[in-house]
């Protein structure tokens, strides 16, 4: 995937995101069973998920060769008590880390592209791989998030 490409599934993920977070109480009440995450805890975890990798490949900028830790996604949830935190708060971590990433990516990804790190769950990884994963994590995310509302 090339910078433009990346940038731009960036931008348009981050709208049709933002736009998830005013639905109506209703629609962020559904899940697709009662096992799974609603709407609305799937939108949390999306915002916490931007500020981990953010994180990261500010790291990988900044101090490369860093080992990174995996982060235990459901132990957010729970911990973080997703069912009843402020939506808002998420939306507003969202797009601000959303918005620094962008920047991020259209500065870095051609110069640094290639700088390693290992994580502790997938091993080496380039920073221009753990771009990519900040919009395919959150398309993979809207992809089910449509898939509930049908």
């Amino acid at each position: 995937m090339e910078r433009e490409e990346l940038i731009s599934r960036l931008t348009e993920s981050r709208e049709e995101t933002l736009r998830c977070f005013i639905m109506d109480e209703a629609q962020l009440e559904l899940s697709l069973s009662p096992d799974k995450w609603t709407v609305k805890e799937i939108l949390i975890h999306l915002a916490d998920a931007e500020s981990v990798l953010l994180e990261r490949i500010k790291r990988i900028i900044a101090e490369p060769k860093q080992v990174l830790w995996a982060f235990d996604q459901d132990q957010w949830a729970k911990n973080l008590e997703y069912e009843s935190y402020p939506l808002q708060l998420a939306a507003n971590q969202y797009k601000a880390c959303r918005d620094v990433s962008i920047y991020l990516c259209n500065k870095y990804f051609d110069q640094y592209g290639n700088k390693e790190f290992v994580h502790s769950a997938t091993g080496l990884r380039t920073l221009r791989e753990e771009m990519i994963k900040i919009a395919e994590h959150n398309l993979n995310h809207l992809a089910q998030i449509r898939q509930i509302l049908k």
